[in-house]
């Protein structure tokens, strides 16, 4: 997700507060409040303004989890990274390449529109369509005809098709052994025929979904979001009766979240990143801490196309600079683990402890060395970017002055609220290094190694020269990319995963193409006195449809 999470950028979120999935919320509505056992409840979050909350374009962590209750797809992801049916009875494929998903029968959209797979087809449509200049499109960019439709020649994906009302065909353009876990993602989510083009605003602002939740009203920008029950869910319904969003200065998000879990506004929060021992100490002995790993990964996008850092020697000569210990003692006082893999521990068939040979330990001689062979000379000014509201500020800090303590550098710091940040990574211009974290979209490697280093996954649009697609450092190797399809292609799970491990190798022990800096931990406050099960997703996102008041 990206949170742009689109895995979901949590820049798309960040550890702790360095994920700008922000949580906590509204005003609540005092009826609900006073709960009503396992069958009502208004519970408060907050977040900063969503790039899309409709499965369009929802992207980063903010809009993820809104668009996540209002929509199911044909599988979900548990939390320990096993595909879960949802509307798929089946997704069967004998040779990779064509795959067929049997729905479920009789599930409706809010507004009476029956679930079929033309809603799917029409879905999918609609986020691939050229109009929609969609950032997750792709995510489908293996479907038979995506290319025709991304650019406008034709306004059909020729690679779906609907035998039955239940029956969806998918046809690809090379095998993909693990296209089922993609259609775990957001984008992948049926519409109803009112949803129109990419671009209709009401729908936009209002989406209409088969989810477990409901819009109430239209998302109020820069202010709230609301949603309630779908009493009419064709799953498990919901037991919470409204859920409300409350959309925060981008600014501070984090401390007004914090704040505002203190002062009993919102039910779940993160904090900023020097409250954590302070906030563990009080709240965890009231059973209102919640800790887990993550299948995400935090790092520094370095721009490979551009000046400074366009050589694999200056970007190695910046990882070998940054002490990841010294910072996770002291700014994260021992609640970070720093990586040395850029995919995370959990995918256990294709981690790598150390594969980032250059993360394992801080080397001021060799970053020296190679800052001299990759033309970093001491002065050369460097760009470092960052959302803001998040927590990102102390140990950005911390970085630019390590890195001009060991290289000299002229380290400028650049802060800008989530959304804008996003779109100041996708121009063609943009240099130097920017924060961001990613965590998984759906169970695969591939959901790291495509979308973040692919040269598919820069998506450039050839008029503007914008990096529409999630490799915004713009990382491209053809021995890469061929990997990536070898891996896709190849049927048995062992050898596939052995490929994984040589991309990943090509891509950052030898390209520097993105450089890592921590594994996924999260932290957050749960009002477990008014609540019941307050847990987080696969997606780090709170488990909404499950949670009851008490």
């Amino acid at each position: 997700m990206r949170g742009a999470k689109s895995a979901k950028w949590v820049a798309g979120a960040a550890i702790i507060a360095l994920a700008a999935t922000a949580c906590g919320g509204g005003d609540g509505d005092k009826k609900n409040d006073a709960g009503k056992g396992a069958g009502g409840g208004t519970f408060r979050m907050g977040i900063t303004e969503p790039v899309s909350i409709d499965p369009v374009n929802a992207q980063e962590s903010e809009g993820m989890v809104v668009a996540r209750a209002l929509f199911t797809q044909l599988y979900d992801v548990s939390t320990d990274g096993k595909l879960v049916p949802k509307l798929a009875e089946s997704g069967t494929s004998e040779d990779g390449k064509t795959w067929t998903f049997k729905i479920k029968a009789g599930t409706k959209f809010t507004n009476g529109e029956v679930v079929d797979a033309e809603s799917f087809i029409r879905g999918w449509t609609r986020v691939a369509a050229k109009a929609s200049a969609s950032d997750v499109s792709y995510h489908m960019a293996g479907i038979k005809g995506y290319d025709d439709l991304k650019g406008g020649k034709s306004d059909k994906f020729a690679g779906l098709s609907a035998p039955d009302a239940n029956t969806l065909k998918v046809e690809l353009t090379e095998p993909d052994f693990e296209f089922d876990k993609k259609t775990a993602h957001a984008a992948f989510s049926p519409v109803p025929k009112v949803a129109g083009a990419g671009d209709n605003k009401s729908f936009n602002d209002a989406p209409i979904g088969n989810g477990a939740f409901k819009m109430q009203g239209s998302w109020q920008h820069n202010g709230s979001i609301t949603l309630v029950r779908n009493d009419d869910y064709g799953l498990t319904k919901a037991k919470l009766d409204k859920v409300e969003f409350k959309i925060l200065n981008p600014a501070n998000g984090a401390q007004l979240e914090y704040t505002g879990f203190q002062s009993g506004q919102f039910d779940y929060a993160r904090m900023p990143t020097p409250q954590l021992p302070v906030a563990k100490a009080k709240y965890e002995p009231q059973g209102q801490w919640y800790s887990a790993e993550f299948s995400g990964i935090n790092y520094l996008v370095a721009f490979n196309q551009s000046k400074p850092l366009n050589n694999a020697d200056a970007r190695k000569a910046i990882s070998y600079a940054i002490d990841r210990e010294a910072i996770a003692k002291s700014v994260f006082q021992g609640m970070q683990k720093p990586a040395t893999a850029f995919l995370p521990p959990s995918f256990a068939d294709t981690y790598q402890a150390g594969v980032c040979t250059s993360c394992v330990k801080q080397d001021k001689a060799k970053a020296k060395e190679l800052a001299a062979k990759g033309g970093l000379k001491p002065g050369t000014t460097i760009n470092f970017g960052y959302n803001t509201g998040a927590g990102h500020e102390e140990w950005v800090q911390a970085i630019a002055a390590q890195l001009k303590d060991v290289l000299g550098l002229n380290v400028k710091l650049d802060g800008k609220p989530f959304k804008e940040a996003l779109a100041a990574q996708q121009e063609k211009s943009a240099n130097g290094l920017w924060r961001s974290a990613w965590t998984a979209d759906y169970p695969t490697a591939d959901n790291f190694l495509a979308p973040l280093l692919s040269t598919a996954g820069i998506g450039e649009d050839k008029a503007t020269g914008k990096a529409q697609g999630d490799n915004r450092g713009r990382h491209s190797n053809p021995a890469f990319d061929k990997l990536l399809d070898q891996a896709r292609s190849e049927k048995d799970a062992t050898k596939r995963a052995d490929l994984y491990k040589q991309a990943e190798k090509i891509a950052i022990d030898t390209d520097q193409g993105v450089i890592p800096l921590w594994q996924r931990t999260q932290y957050r406050l749960v009002n477990n006195k008014k609540f019941n099960n307050i847990k987080m997703d696969f997606f780090e996102d709170p488990t909404l449809a499950e949670i009851s008041a008490k």
